[in-house]
């Protein structure tokens, strides 16, 4: 059987994938993601000259399905921006619960189990991590200024506050993953809504 060039390099992205996002990044070598995706090293090396510039791949690949799966449905500006934060924590516990139903562990969330395991390493990675981050932050924040503007909440600092609420749901997602129950999520994803920094006088 032959594969196209395109079949070949998502073979190898969609395993590493699946690989970093339920093992340990430092754990994983290429001829285990080569092995898995059934292709030689040369075809890898053609497509990544590292294990780096995979990695870099993973995550453009995962932030590019969430900012078009479940993240882009929960901020969607049909809901109102409360329902947007319940509809991200609903979000993150039934696909984390999914998995766990399947694999027997929740897998955590890919960007913050690399930047966890990698940024005080590799600050290419981090940085690229960094820029996923603050690509959600600016949807946390931008949902909390609509909230403000329809009188949804009281004004408060918005950057800052989104800021915390991304910490916090990837704090939630953490403690959930290290006792690999997803109910975790569920059981405390509510409390995202009553975080609030106040504007600085």
């Amino acid at each position: 059987m032959t594969f196209s060039t395109t079949d070949t390099r998502e073979r190898i992205l969609l395993t590493a994938r699946e690989l970093f996002h339920s093992s340990s990044y430092a754990d994983i070598g290429i001829k285990q993601i080569c092995d898995m995706a059934q292709v030689k090293k040369g075809s890898f090396y053609h497509f990544f000259p590292s294990k780096r510039d995979l990695a870099l791949s993973v995550i453009d690949n995962m932030a590019e399905d969430w900012a078009t799966g479940f993240v882009q449905e929960a901020f969607d500006p049909q809901l109102s921006p409360m329902e947007r934060l319940d509809y991200l924590v609903d979000g993150a516990y039934y696909w984390q619960k999914a998995t766990k139903d399947i694999d027997g562990r929740m897998p955590g969330c890919l960007f913050g189990n690399l930047a966890l395991e990698v940024s005080t390493r590799d600050d290419v990675v981090r940085t690229r991590l960094s820029v996923v981050f603050e690509k959600i932050h600016r949807q946390f924040a931008q949902t909390l200024v609509e909230a403000v503007q329809i009188s949804d909440i009281e004004p408060l600092n918005t950057d800052l506050t989104a800021q915390a609420m991304l910490a916090y749901f990837e704090g939630i997602i953490l403690l959930a993953k290290s006792r690999n129950d997803p109910e975790v999520i569920q059981q405390l994803g509510g409390a995202i809504k009553s975080l609030r920094i106040e504007n600085s006088n």
